[in-house]
């Protein structure tokens, strides 16, 4: 590998770290907002948006530049189909956090806010964690705490399956506050797809690192008279 490619991948790895941490912070943000039903902060994180997109846009811009000026093969060319796809779940988590925000606006101005009975706060550090562990197996590039992000997708799952549950009982007792119950619903989904997408990132960077598919439940077997991935 060239010097220049290494300093184009190096300084492309610190464009997605440095995007990684506001997303990261913005998450935590949106988070507190529901809360505390901050609507300042929630709108801190909806402003904050528009610098998480057009960073998703120049690490894109980076790796096609990459591509087209070097054209990385074994490793390299992982690493960069790697950072194309989990700079665009960053910018999709970025979304998810603006949606919550947005729920937070609208809880703050309910005059029937729901009974804090619900496992909110649970899901809601469950979710943060992972997309904690999976940046943080990004930045060690290391497999096995990658894996355990995955391993975790379930729980928040089941929580998110319980949540629904809860909600849909609670409307039944208290059905003036429907519509604040959906909003935590919506929350709830929102923490859920946070979950799943912190386990794709997980998953690329078990391929990035070793050359396996592990989606679907497993790694795919290479295709025939293919080689195995280089490292």
């Amino acid at each position: 590998m060239s010097m220049h490619l290494i300093r184009e991948i190096e300084k492309l790895k610190k464009k997605l770290l440095a995007l990684s941490a506001v997303v990261e912070e913005n998450v935590r943000r949106a988070v507190t907002a529901i809360q505390r039903r901050d609507q300042a902060l929630a709108q801190r994180v909806i402003t904050l948006d528009l610098e998480i997109d057009q960073s998703e846009i120049d690490v894109e811009e980076e790796c096609l530049k990459i591509l087209a000026l070097h054209q990385p093969v074994a490793i390299d060319l992982r690493f960069i189909v790697a950072v194309l796809k989990i700079n665009n779940d960053l910018e999709r988590i970025g979304d998810l956090a603006v949606n919550i925000a947005g729920r937070a606006i609208g809880l703050a101005t309910e005059t029937t806010p729901p009974t804090p009975f619900f496992d909110l706060h649970i899901m809601a550090e469950k979710a943060q964690s992972m997309l904690k562990r999976s940046l943080d197996s990004l930045v060690s590039l290391n497999t096995q705490l990658a894996n355990k992000v995955c391993a975790d997708d379930d729980e928040v799952d089941a929580l998110h399956r319980r949540m629904y549950d809860q909600v849909e009982d609670e409307i039944r007792k208290n059905p003036e506050s429907m519509h604040a119950l959906i909003q935590l619903l919506s929350v709830s989904r929102c923490l859920e797809r946070i979950a799943d997408l912190a386990t794709n990132i997980a998953e690329d960077i078990t391929y990035m690192l070793q050359g396996e598919i592990v989606r679907h439940g497993g790694e795919h077997p290479a295709p025939p008279g293919s080689e195995p991935a280089k490292t």
